[in-house]
């Protein structure tokens, strides 16, 4: 029994999960990334603009889900601000950047767009 002891503390010591480690002073809480691309989609699903994809026009819904779709074969996980870059903001076949067309006309890049919406959400009450 003596000689099962130490073996049992170096496996009990092995197999102990350790705790993340906490979020440094002053640093904000870490957010739920796929919730605010979510909150990316769900704005411009709603958003009085056209979507301008390799120059045709798109309404907002059928924007969010080709974006939605692009997200989903993406395959790893990204930040809402990788969303933005790599899926929102051009295209992945021909690398035109996107655009956005405003209720009074003017057009300006879907960069711009979604990182201001992103500003928004993230500023928003919780």
């Amino acid at each position: 029994m003596t000689r099962r002891l130490p073996l049992l503390v170096l496996l009990a010591a092995c197999t102990k999960a350790t705790p993340p480690d906490p979020p440094a002073p002053g640093a904000p809480p870490a957010r739920d990334e796929n919730a605010r691309i979510e909150a990316l989609l769900r704005a411009v699903s709603t958003a009085d603009v056209t979507f301008i994809r390799n120059g045709s026009p798109h309404e907002p819904k059928a924007a969010a889900d080709h974006l939605r779709t692009k997200w989903k074969r993406a395959g790893r996980p990204l930040t809402a601000e990788q969303f933005i870059e790599n899926i929102a903001s051009k295209s992945s076949m021909s690398g035109k950047p996107y655009l956005v067309r405003l209720a009074d006309g003017k057009e300006i890049p879907a960069g711009d767009w979604f990182r201001a919406r992103l500003a928004e959400i993230d500023a928003a009450p919780r």
